[in-house]
This record gives C-alpha cells, sequence and structure tokens, in this order.
C-alpha cells in the first residue's frame, strides 16, 4: 500500500471514528430534548426512560450509520463537492438508518420505545454532522488557501479543456491544487498560461514526472489522440501518481450542456449562457436595489470624500474614462479621481515601471496618484461611483472588469469571452488577489464566473469584497 492509499484509509477512518462520536453526542442531546428537559412534551413518570435502556439500540444505530454513510461515499475524497450536496448525503443516510432502526425495534417492542425519541435522534445526527463537516470544510479551505495540504498538479493539453480547467482551480483555491505546468505540442503555443509555465513536449512527460514528482497528472486531450492517452495513463501509473482524463465533448463544460431525448434517445445540446432570459432580469433587479441601498445609506461618506478630492488638489471630483462593456460596446465608466490633472498624457513615461502583466497596466506606488487618492485606491473607495453606471444599466454589481478599449484592442481570442456580460464593481478578480494576479489569471476568473453564474455566487462574491475592501488585499 503506497503513501497515498495509506493516507486515505487513515482519513476515512479518522472521520468514521469522529462521526460515531458526533452521533453518540447527537443522540445524548435528543435524550435530553425528550426526557430530561422535556422540551418537546411533559414525562411522565410512568412513561420515564432511562438512557441506559436506549444504549443498545444507540450502539446499533452509530454503527449501522457509518456503515451506511461509507456506502454512500461520505468518506470518500471528492474534490468539487459543495457543503450542500454532503448534507444531503448525510440526510439520506441518516433517514434509511432511522427508518430501519425503527421497524426492527418497534416490530420486537412497540410500547417501548418512543417514536418521538428516534425522530429526535435523527434530527440531531443531521445538524451536527451538517455543522462538523461545515466547520471541517472551512478549515481545509482556508489551509489549502495558504498552500497548505494541496496536491500538485501537471496537465496534459493546452487546448479549452485545458483552459477551463485552469480557470475552475484559480477560481477555486479550496480544491486543493496547485498546477505545477503543463505539457503541449503546439509549436506556437503560450509559453505560459497565467501563472502556470510550459514545461515541455507531451512525449517529454516521464522526464516532466520524474523531476517533478506531482501528486495527479489531468489529461485534457482530443478523443482521436487515443493511443497518446494511453501512453500518459501508463506512465503515471507506473509512478503511482493519481491520473484523470478530461472528457472530449465537443469543447463543452458539464454545465454547458443540455440534454433531451426523443422517444429514448439521448441528444445533448448546448444551454444558453446563463446570464440571459429571467436570470438577467432578475439580476438587474437586485442591481438596481442594491445600488439605490448603498446610496441611501453611504451618501455622505461620498459627499466627504468629494469634499477631500476638491481640497485636495485642482480638478474635477469624478474621473470618466471610456470603457468597453458587453459585447463590445463603450461607455464612460465613473470613478472618484485618485490621480493629478493630465495623468493620462504622463502614461508613455511610465510604462517601463509596469508592474502588470498582459494588457494591464499597474503601478504599485503611481507617483501621478494624490494624497486623497492613494488613499481611496487603497480603500476601493475610488470604485463607488460606477453606482452611476449600474444604475444606467452599463454594469452591475458583480462582474468581470470593466477593461480599456487599448486593451481589448491587445485581446487574444480567449480573452474576448469575457465581455459576453456586463462589467462589474466587484467579481472574482478582486476577492482573488486583484494587483497580485496576472492578466490571463484574471480573464481565467472572469470566465469561471460566466460560466458559473447563481445568484448565490453574487452573493458570495458581495460577501468576500467587504473583507477584501477593509483589509486592502491585493488593491494599489
Amino acid at each position: 500500500m503506497n503513501l497515498l492509499a495509506k493516507y486515505r484509509r487513515y482519513r476515512a477512518l479518522s472521520l468514521m471514528a469522529s462521526d460515531a462520536a458526533l452521533i453518540a453526542i447527537a443522540i445524548l442531546a435528543a435524550y435530553w430534548v425528550r426526557y430530561i428537559g422535556e422540551w418537546i412534551a411533559p414525562v411522565d413518570e410512568a412513561n420515564y426512560v432511562a438512557f441506559s435502556e436506549y444504549a443498545p439500540s444507540a450502539a446499533f444505530l452509530t454503527l449501522l450509520l457509518v456503515i451506511i454513510y461509507r456506502a454512500e461515499g461520505l468518506y470518500t475524497p471528492q474534490r468539487g463537492l459543495s457543503w450542500l450536496d454532503r448534507v444531503a448525503t448525510i440526510v439520506r443516510g441518516t433517514l434509511v438508518g432511522v427508518v430501519a432502526l425503527s421497524f426492527i425495534f418497534f416490530f420486537y417492542r412497540p410500547a417501548f420505545y418512543s417514536r418521538l425519541m428516534f425522530g429526535l435522534m435523527g434530527v440531531f445526527i443531521v445538524i451536527v454532522l451538517s455543522l462538523a463537516r461545515l466547520v471541517l470544510g472551512m478549515l481545509l479551505a482556508r489551509l489549502r488557501r495558504r498552500g497548505l495540504g494541496v496536491d500538485r498538479l501537471i496537465i496534459v493539453g493546452a487546448g479549452e479543456r485545458s483552459r477551463a480547467l485552469m480557470r475552475a482551480i484559480v477560481a477555486r483555491p479550496e480544491l486543493g491544487y496547485r498546477i505545477v505546468g503543463f505539457l503541449d505540442d503546439d509549436p506556437a503555443g503560450p509559453a505560459t498560461i497565467g501563472r502556470f509555465p510550459a514545461l515541455g513536449v507531451i512525449d517529454s512527460l516521464p522526464a516532466v514526472l520524474d523531476a517533478e514528482g506531482p501528486d495527479e497528472v489531468i489529461v485534457a486531450l482530443p478523443a482521436t489522440d487515443h493511443q497518446r492517452i494511453l501512453n500518459v495513463l501508463d506512465e503515471a501509473e507506473r509512478r503511482h501518481i493519481r491520473v484523470k482524463v478530461v472528457p472530449d465533448l465537443y469543447e463543452l463544460t458539464l454545465n454547458r450542456v443540455a440534454v433531451d431525448d426523443i422517444n429514448g434517445i439521448p441528444l445533448i445540446g448546448v444551454r444558453e449562457p446563463t446570464i440571459s432570459g429571467w436570470n438577467y432580469a432578475l439580476k438587474r433587479a437586485i442591481d438596481i436595489l442594491l445600488s439605490l441601498v448603498v446610496l441611501a445609506i453611504l451618501s455622505p461618506i461620498f459627499a466627504a470624500i468629494a469634499l477631500a478630492i476638491k481640497l485636495d488638489s485642482t480638478g474635477p471630483v469624478l474621473f470618466a474614462q471610456p470603457r468597453v462593456g458587453r459585447a463590445g460596446r463603450i461607455f464612460t465608466c465613473f470613478k472618484f479621481r485618485s490621480m493629478r490633472l493630465g495623468a493620462d498624457d504622463e502614461l508613455d513615461k511610465l510604462m517601463e515601471q509596469n508592474e502588470a502583466t498582459g494588457q494591464l497596466f499597474k503601478i504599485k506606488n503611481d507617483p501621478r496618484r494624490t494624497r486623497v487618492g492613494s488613499f481611496i485606491r487603497r480603500t476601493s473607495l475610488d470604485e463607488f461611483p460606477q453606482i452611476i453606471n449600474v444604475l444606467r444599466g452599463e454594469m452591475s454589481w458583480v462582474g468581470p472588469r470593466p477593461p480599456l478599449p487599448r486593451e481589448v484592442a491587445q485581446y487574444e481570442e480567449w480573452h474576448k469571452r469575457r465581455l459576453e456580460v456586463a462589467p462589474g464593481i466587484t467579481g472574482l478578480w478582486q476577492v482573488s488577489g486583484r494587483s497580485q494576479l496576472s492578466f490571463d489569471e484574471m480573464v481565467m476568473l472572469d470566465l469561471y464566473y460566466i460560466e458559473n453564474w447563481s445568484l448565490a455566487l453574487d452573493l458570495v462574491i458581495i460577501l468576500r469584497t467587504v473583507p477584501s475592501v477593509l483589509l486592502a488585499q491585493g488593491a494599489y
């Protein structure tokens, strides 16, 4: 048994043991509520049952539930499963276990056990285990975001499937992957994608595996490269390295696939973009409502910022700049002015000091910035006049960063997909590092957002924006 298999076995046994202890605590809590606290209903002395009488059934239920959870895959490591997915497994397994126990014991001793007690057991077990999984998930996510306990990953291929995989990993560091690099045979292909370097051609995989020693290899090659895929599998398995294959499904990710059938014949089509139709109308309504609420609450602060800008330097309070919006339409984007007048005319002189990558221009200590401007840039307060753009329908609260026309003119073809939706005041790019990200990584995050949009994702991004702004993470 290799080290990885031992780790997985130890992890599964640890989870099973901790779940057994938590189930016992949940059963004790259910007994206390039913018989000691009498929260549900008073218990007559004639109907009182000592906990020792329940102990055999409690022990049996604990063992039964651990077995059911294991059969349901609760102890099998599965990256990408949400907390709700795990809760659903817990609910399903608990329901089966409690129903089975109730049937067994009531069949033999129908007058002894309390039906309410068995119901309370099930409810408390679900609550306790679900909370435990939530805490464990948050702890693992925090450790993985700091680079602890992550798996080193090599991707074979550099096509759209590989890019989709990269942007998912960039957007979700809690998955616990760190991409070492990728292999590709295209001589005109990129030397890097974001921070991920090209490690050579695919035939150099054996040497790369020996040199890098990754924990996992993911193959993202076309199905027509059947023999090459098999060779990659053989090379990885020979070194006891986990290997997975991205299915070749017409360059489609599963969340873009719509499945239908005609008389049992399966049909696969492409879904419409998620931010369209009623989804777009709902997102727009929320944008307007949130904008009005923020303006009503923070207008005194905005007025104070405007006064400070006016007193600090000559020029207008607002800075208006052409930006590229949805479908490539140009609009005027508003911000609080953070630089002195004529700052754009000095841009060419500062190009050599550019600290950003790709089409972006960023300088940490930009000499054109005013005293007030440095503060509002660091705290992101300069962005709030974009609420005007949101109310005008040119922007949204959450979306890709609004690019400059000169940046769009330099876009590669895959970059242009970020123009499919309205740009946002905040987005995944802002809560994932902002100025610390390369341009390609920012685009990956934008495309991940477009492909996986939901109201829940918007809410998570807005909530994560608050500490990012307060702590000035990656802002300059």
